[in-house]
């Protein structure tokens, strides 16, 4: 049974961030942002002037209590002992923000907004060193990836999928996520089959830095291994009924969390085909092994088996939740020593869900 943390909020929970200590922050509608104990306790909370929506919020992970969040096209940093006043504030992006990224020296700071920009921050310096302009829509999500601070991916509503360097303006690489579908498709649609537009939501990268999944509005979850200056796609998988809203690697891992618009969480474990197209093992990366066996989780009503294996050629969920709104944001994160999935979704509480097995 999913336990819910209640008392943080009046709207719907936008998007969650997990600190290194166990505390978890939240932001929501109506610029309200609550800091949470590991016990699901309410310790602080802050309204933002001007009441945007809490669209990203993201912990340092070298000093646990500083926080940044992103309200309409502003962003803050604040101390998480003391929420009222900001420690510093940014203005830079002209529309609103949809996510933030941290490079892994701290240094630099991400945020894609619906212009299609993305805005380099440099925190130092407390200046842009770089405005990234090539998405013709929305900018969903961006991702720098851990081990190379100066390169980062991102996605959008126009459907494409881009590498980006910070040492050139321009993207090294793009892909069309509709354009390659049809591309793959093999054979005749049917009379009246609708495809959903693959307009792309959300990028993680793994620890590993070479490996990002994507989650996209056609249902899909797509794995990519970065390439030098290119990118080419090692899986493509319909993870969900509806669009994927938020893909999200558990760190240290190949297992990757997806949340669906269908009302689903459900965990994969793409180690298989990853590590079978690497010459060499990643060494950071270290996979327990773990056994075949049944959840009986009820979250909604969560009916989840685990698997490991890839049946009839298609990858299974190793962990299926059937949470039953439509998923916001996810976040893997430990509290008290234990794995847990956090969800996000329309209501104004967070969902937490034990991980033990994993």
């Amino acid at each position: 049974m999913a336990v819910k943390w209640t008392g943080g909020h009046s709207s719907s929970v936008l998007c969650l961030s997990g600190s290194k200590e166990g505390l978890v922050a939240s932001g929501a509608e109506g610029g309200d942002l609550t800091a949470w104990g590991e016990d699901g306790t309410p310790l602080g909370h802050v309204q933002f002037q001007g009441a945007d929506d809490v669209t990203s919020v993201l912990f340092s992970p070298s000093c646990p209590t500083r926080l940044y969040a992103s309200h309409g096209e502003a962003i803050s940093i604040l101390d998480v002992r003391s929420l009222k006043g900001s420690l510093d504030h940014f203005h830079v992006n002209e529309e609103e923000i949809n996510c933030l990224s941290l490079n892994e020296t701290e240094n630099l700071l991400a945020s894609a907004d619906d212009s299609g920009a993305i805005k380099i921050l440099d925190l130092e310096n407390k200046k842009v060193s770089r405005s990234l302009k090539r998405h013709s829509n929305i900018c969903s999500s961006v991702g720098f990836r851990p081990q190379r601070p100066q390169s980062l991916v991102s996605c959008g509503l126009d459907m494409q999928v881009m590498l980006w360097n910070l040492q050139k303006a321009r993207p090294l690489w793009i892909t069309n996520l509709q354009e390659d579908e049809t591309e793959e498709m093999e054979g005749p649609r049917s009379p009246g089959q609708l495809l959903n537009p693959a307009l792309a939501h959300s990028v993680s990268v793994a620890s590993c830095g070479n490996i990002f999944s994507c989650g996209a509005e056609d249902g899909k979850v797509r794995i990519f291994r970065v390439m030098g200056v290119k990118c080419e796609q090692e899986l493509g998988f319909k993870g969900h009924t509806l669009g994927v809203s938020q893909v999200c690697f558990l760190p240290e891992s190949y297992l990757l969390l997806t949340g669906g618009n269908d009302g689903k969480v459900r965990l994969w474990d793409v180690s298989a085909e990853v590590e079978k197209k690497q010459k060499s093992p990643v060494k950071h990366i270290h996979r327990k092994k773990t056994k075949r066996g049944t959840y009986t989780k009820q979250g909604g009503s969560t009916n989840a088996s685990v698997t490991h294996e890839e049946e009839h050629g298609k990858i299974s969920p190793k962990l299926n939740i059937e949470h039953g709104e439509k998923v916001n944001w996810l976040l893997g994160t430990k509290i008290k020593g234990h794995q847990n999935i956090l969800v996000a979704d329309q209501t104004s509480y967070v969902s937490v869900y034990p991980l033990n097995e994993c």
